[in-house]
């Protein structure tokens, strides 16, 4: 049955449409304390229903738990509890699963984790992500929109986007203005319908986003001229940004979340990555058992704000480091501000005297190199540290003479030994730089591939 035939369920719906999508703008910081406390307070009541909590709990006075402000008091919830628990530990005694989708992360050790939710869960997920059309003044039911996303069997935008949420939602009121791509597909079919659909904005991960502007850039897509492309997912370094940015001519601004919690943040018209504090808490600490000051590297621990399955609390298993900001912003939202998301921990570049190289402190280095020498012929690259003293950057070229190809990779090998210091620097040159393949499903390359241990 269609869950939004149950009228319960659509009047709930309606009603956070109504009421919870403008909230951000509308209340004010201390008014939005109040409602993440009431918030808080409810998700915890419904965690103690859960044998998994209430294992983690059994020593701990929920009654003396208020709210936000009282997180610490509760243990940390990690990948291998919600694994461990799973499936008979993550739900109400004497539920029914057959109420509730499951949801798995993409699993980048081998082991996915999974979480249960409810038909409600995803409507209000997909009612907070409209904040980000409001925000550009764009509408889910007006505008073409395009979506490059996981639809792996089992990921949670498979459950979202191809089995439940978005499918019941069609039924009802038909979607032809959104188009949804799987990451994984030919990219020159998906350019090909693009072109026919021609979208006001694409959303989805950078690399593949970078692969449709290496078409475009070679003649395909002529009529693909999106306003804005939302980037989610993966790091988008200024490379990244700038390359869509010049190729599409469009807008490109950044989204954040994760399978677990998703949406957590969203880059508003000012250029400022705002929380969306009032369906999700995040802390920052950083690595040393303290909190985290503004400007600072950090860890993050998520707590879920919204209803419906099973509760994620102070969960660490989002391994992004991000830096935290004590900025304001002008745009309108009263929520705090995320300086800069440096990328996943497992790419962090890590070097022999044991420094930390997030990421996005290196990523730019190929479009300053190419802007110092007024060149465009990076298509692609990637870096790889095989060794902690042995890092090589792979770089694919557009055609070219020699001359300008070997100024370009002279000046990233010095530009690289001046970011990372007493470093082998390696510059290849390579004709592609392949997609990952498991299961025989193609996900994007990513940016940054560290092989050593990170402790």
């Amino acid at each position: 049955m269609n869950p939004l035939l149950n009228p319960v369920t659509l009047s709930k719906v309606i009603k956070s449409y109504l009421t919870d999508a403008d909230r951000i703008w509308r209340y004010s910081k201390e008014k939005l304390e109040r409602y993440r406390d009431k918030a808080f307070r409810r998700i915890l009541k419904n965690a103690t229903k859960i044998p998994m909590y209430r294992e983690k709990y059994k020593d701990i006075d929920i009654g003396k738990i208020k709210g936000i402000g009282d997180i610490e008091k509760l243990p940390i919830t990690t990948k291998d509890d919600f694994r461990n628990a799973f499936p008979d530990k993550l739900l109400p005694d004497k539920a029914k699963k057959d109420r509730y989708s499951v949801i798995s992360t993409s699993g980048s050790t081998g082991k996915p984790v999974s979480i249960f939710v409810e038909p409600l869960f995803m409507y209000k997920t997909l009612i907070f992500y409209t904040r980000v059309l409001k925000e550009y003044d764009l509408s889910w039911r007006k505008n073409r929109i395009a979506l490059l996303i996981d639809l792996s069997p089992g990921s949670g935008e498979e459950e979202f986007f191809s089995r439940s949420a978005i499918p019941s939602i069609d039924r009802v009121i038909p979607l032809k203005n959104i188009r949804v791509y799987h990451v994984g597909d030919d990219p020159e079919r998906i350019m090909e319908d693009l072109n026919k659909f021609k979208p006001e904005i694409i959303g989805g991960y950078p690399d593949i986003m970078k692969i449709l502007a290496t078409l475009k850039n070679r003649g395909k897509g002529e009529n693909v001229n999106p306003r804005y492309i939302a980037s989610s997912g993966a790091i988008l370094d200024r490379y990244s940004r700038e390359y869509l940015e010049e190729t599409f001519n469009a807008r490109v601004f950044e989204t954040y979340g994760a399978t677990e919690c998703s949406p957590m943040a969203f880059e508003c018209k000012e250029g400022n990555m705002h929380i969306q504090a009032d369906i999700v808490n995040i802390e920052f600490w950083n690595g040393r058992g303290e909190k985290a000051s503004p400007g600072e590297l950090s860890e993050i621990v998520i707590t879920s704000l919204i209803e419906g399955g099973t509760p994620v609390i102070r969960y660490n298993g989002v391994s992004d480091l991000l830096v935290p900001s004590d900025r304001e912003c002008s745009c309108g939202m009263n929520t705090p501000i995320i300086e800069r998301i440096e990328g996943r921990k497992i790419d962090t570049i890590v070097l022999p005297d044991g420094r930390m190289i997030p990421p996005l402190a290196i990523t730019g280095i190929p479009y300053q190199v190419m802007s110092d020498v007024g060149s465009r012929i990076i298509e692609q690259f990637q870096i790889v540290q095989e060794r902690y003293d042995k890092i090589d950057i792979l770089v694919v070229f557009k055609e070219c003479d020699d001359k300008e190809k070997n100024t370009v990779k002279t000046k990233l090998k010095e530009a690289f030994v001046e970011a990372l210091g007493d470093v082998d620097i390696n510059v290849k040159e390579v004709k592609e730089i392949k997609t990952n393949r498991r299961e025989g499903i193609a996900t994007p390359p990513p940016v940054v591939i560290s092989k050593v241990r990170k402790d």
